[in-house]
């Protein structure tokens, strides 16, 4: 009998290893800083959607007890979250801290900072950035000759047409970002606006060749009215291989520093 109470306890001391901790119990280590852990944790809850943006987290009183810590170690982990733009700390007597509501704009613009601090380095070289954005540009032209609207493409043709007209180099390769822009707004997909637009803006501070000659702007102009023409026509296949095309030929428009 005593040798079954023994199998018995075992038995229920395993079922009690097992048991995920409850939202009231969820523990840190020891193993890295606690402020970490608990910034970790609160991070995956507002990424896995649990905590959703503006949400109001718990007083730090609260969530200490929650996590097992100081209400001191909460506010270095709430820190560590607001650094990184995903909650911030509202005061007065309706304030708190909440779930950050993230913009497009501050994705594109972290993303810039990530690509340019990288880019040069043997993490990230002027090669890596080209073929990322023919894998970005490419299928968003054949969704863009799906998708299309006739106000993209009135703003396709007018951007040809002032690329024509600007003068100087870094005036026409801000027109030719515009004209690139377009399409991906025509695409309908906003994940992509937010990535290309940063690759854009790297390769424009870091890598523009100012000695492209006249005659290269000239052939980007026409290869840009062939882009349209397969876009109006909805001709997806065709409007992604011109892109591909364009793209692959303006390499020479960039080099590394």
């Amino acid at each position: 009998m005593g040798q079954g109470n023994t199998s018995s306890a075992k038995e229920s001391g395993a079922e009690r290893a097992a048991s995920p901790p409850t939202p009231n119990t969820l523990p840190v280590s020891r193993l890295r800083p606690a402020y970490q852990q608990v910034a970790d944790q609160l991070r995956e809850l507002i990424l896995n959607g649990s905590l959703a943006s503006g949400d109001r987290l718990p007083p730090e009183g609260d969530l200490g007890s929650n996590f097992g810590v100081s209400r001191s170690t909460v506010r270095e982990a709430l820190r560590v979250l607001a650094s990184q733009g995903l909650v911030k700390t509202v005061r007065g007597t309706t304030g708190g801290t909440f779930v950050s509501r993230i913009e497009p704009a501050q994705i594109s613009d972290y993303l810039e900072t990530s690509i340019g601090l990288m880019s040069g380095s043997a993490a990230l070289r002027l090669a890596d950035i080209l073929e990322g954005r023919e894998l970005l540009e490419v299928p968003a032209t054949a969704l863009a000759a799906r998708r299309r609207e006739q106000r993209h493409l009135d703003a396709l043709r007018d951007a040809v047409e002032r690329e024509k007209h600007s003068r100087g180099r870094s005036v026409k390769f801000r027109e030719h970002r515009h004209f690139h822009g377009i399409i991906i707004e025509a695409s309908g997909n906003g994940l992509l606006a937010m990535m290309t637009e940063p690759v854009f803006r790297v390769l424009q501070t870091r890598f523009l060749n100012t000695d492209a000659p006249p005659e290269f702007w000239a052939r980007v102009d026409q290869e840009h009215e062939a882009i349209i023409d397969r876009i109006e026509a909805g001709d997806a296949e065709g409007a992604s291989a011109a892109m591909q095309a364009h793209l692959s030929r303006i390499r020479d428009a960039y080099q590394e520093g």
